[in-house]
């Protein structure tokens, strides 16, 4: 057994998590490859197997203990980043329809070579700005689920990532400390893009600190204003 696979049963036992060994093994090669593609691009700062671990995979497997995705249903992660959440849950779930969104073609490739080295089906890499992909026709309302790990503020993240949800969907916003306080500054951003708010969890997750999932629930069409350029958004959020 490696280190990281020790380390990453130790971390599933200690916050209550069950994953088969098939979807172990497949962490343990998302790990490997991880570090392996970090020392050419930045992909983490984490590369300790128990940071990685937890910060990362245990994390993004967090929506899975306090959300409902039901099965077979349609996810974007958008700026996916190194894959977190995306990719964490589409390997303990492999039902998921997902999409992985990134404005860095490079992450893309990394993200690709992890899926075909791990075999994962149903999943699509978009190269695009969060703004940009909103306003396809392909993408716009086309999801039951968006979900993402993002540092932007939640009334701004809500910009990016509702227009995405189609109605009856929801957005799963995932975030640190300052979650409720977020929570308290997005209740306009979230009426107006069509949104309203559903469940939330805030929990710690040990030595890596507070969280708080926020389901935002999508009770109607997103105007078609939204969203509006990045650099608006973050100069006069809603």
């Amino acid at each position: 057994m490696s280190e990281f696979s020790k380390v990453f049963r130790e971390a599933l036992a200690e916050f209550g998590m069950m994953l088969d060994d098939a979807a172990i093994d497949r962490f343990c090669s998302y790990y490997e490859l991880l570090i392996e593609w970090n020392e050419k691009m930045n992909l983490t700062a984490l590369t300790e197997p128990r940071d990685v671990a937890v910060k990362h995979f245990i994390d993004s497997l967090t929506l899975l203990q306090y959300t409902e995705i039901p099965q077979g249903a349609s996810v974007i992660d958008v700026g996916t980043g190194a894959g977190f959440p995306g990719l964490a849950l589409k390997i303990a779930r492999p039902d998921i329809r997902l999409t992985l969104l990134d404005s860095l073609q490079k992450r893309l490739g990394f993200l690709d070579t992890v899926c075909e080295e791990l075999q994962l089906k149903d999943v699509v890499t978009v190269h695009s700005r969060a703004e940009d992909g909103a306003r396809t026709m392909l993408f716009r309302e086309n999801f039951d689920f968006a979900v993402a790990r993002a540092v932007a503020p939640l009334n701004v993240l809500c910009e990016y990532c509702m227009p995405y949800v189609a109605v009856g969907g929801s957005f799963l916003a995932m975030k640190g400390k300052t979650a409720a306080e977020e929570l308290s500054k997005a209740e306009n951003a979230i009426s107006e893009l069509g949104g309203r708010v559903g469940e939330k969890r805030f929990f710690t997750l040990g030595d890596a600190g507070e969280r708080g999932i926020i389901v935002i629930e999508k009770i109607s069409p997103t105007p078609e204003k939204y969203p509006r350029k990045s650099k608006v958004i973050k100069k006069k959020p809603l």
